[in-house]
């Protein structure tokens, strides 16, 4: 293991917080942990690229971080429209 896949490792672990938020938070709490859970996502992809040492594997975080931002997007218009 190189320093590359143990932060992808430390990044991962991040999420669990996160989504402790998503599940007892509001809908705007949850909101933010998915972002902020999208942007961890891509850093750890990232890391497990450049570990491997994988041109061809950092097409997925790119695809990611764009999905990501898309879908909070969509959600924050979604839930603009709730009662």
């Amino acid at each position: 293991m190189n320093a590359f896949e143990i932060a992808s490792v430390g990044l991962l672990v991040g999420l669990v917080p996160l989504l402790l938020v998503a599940v007892r938070g509001g809908p705007g709490d949850g909101l933010v942990a998915l972002e902020l859970a999208g942007a961890i996502v891509v850093l750890a992809l990232l890391c497990l690229a450049e570990g491997f040492h994988r041109s061809v594997y950092y097409t997925v975080p790119v695809a990611a971080a764009v999905m990501s931002w898309i879908g909070g997007l969509t959600v924050a218009r979604l839930l603009g429209r709730m009662p």
